[in-house]
């Protein structure tokens, strides 16, 4: 028996039950959470067992890269696409060209190491950190412009289990990884925080002030989102 769930903060959950498995087990693997129970076990225990180790969790996630890194690595954001390639060098290097985020590695990499991955994982959360700060707040304030929301601060973090979160001083805090979504995702989530700014909840008043904003399209966007992770 396998299912798969999609949490807010964890992203996807995969349960499984293992004749094999004598007791609850949960483990990260590429950026996923999976959780493995014996085969007559209790899901709602399993469950239980998760949300005691949600924090641990939510640690190993954000230590892990999601995605291998290597040669062929096809990526895409939302400024850049990105070009790693080995040459006759003894260090690595990074360069941002017209919409390339070029990543040179010295000829024999071993892309199996995790220290590789780690460090390839660091130059392009550098890169998408750079990007956001050029792009977001720019975006942000132009956002609150047209439909009349007050801000005031913005900053930039290296969220992964959440798009963003707008505080009671109405202080908008977004995640790097926002600029790996389309544009417009991007906007659906600058809008959403913005209501934020006059809706601390997500109450009906809230998802009717994201439909004047999304021209009654808040529902599909946020669907849409769900495909998508804050994780690299």
């Amino acid at each position: 028996m396998e299912k798969k769930y999609q949490d807010k903060e964890l992203g996807t959950i995969t349960i499984r039950a293992s004749e094999r498995a004598t007791r609850y087990i949960l483990k990260v693997k590429n950026g996923e959470v999976i959780a493995t129970m014996p085969y007559q076990g209790n899901e709602k225990t399993l469950w239980d067992f998760l949300e005691q180790n949600r924090n641990k969790l939510l640690k190993q996630i954000s230590q892990q890269p999601k995605q291998r890194w290597d040669e062929s690595t096809v990526l895409q954001t939302n400024t850049f696409s990105l070009h790693i390639f080995c040459t006759d060098r003894k260090n690595f290097y990074l360069s941002l060209k017209e919409g390339i985020l070029h990543i040179a590695c010295p000829l024999h990499t071993d892309f199996s190491q995790n220290s590789v991955q780690i460090l390839l994982n660091s130059f392009l959360e550098r890169t998408l950190r750079y990007e956001a700060k050029r792009i977001l707040p720019a975006r942000l304030m132009a956002l609150a412009q047209q439909y009349n929301f007050t801000v005031n601060g913005i900053k930039i973090q290296n969220s992964k289990s959440r798009w963003g979160s707008c505080s009671t001083r109405k202080i908008i805090n977004l995640s790097l990884h926002l600029m790996l979504l389309p544009p417009h995702l991007i906007d659906y989530v600058l809008l959403h925080e913005l209501c934020h700014t006059v809706e601390m909840n997500h109450s009906m008043r809230f998802w009717k002030l994201m439909d004047q904003v999304t021209h009654n399209q808040s529902h599909q966007l946020r669907e849409e989102l769900k495909n998508f992770s804050p994780l690299i």
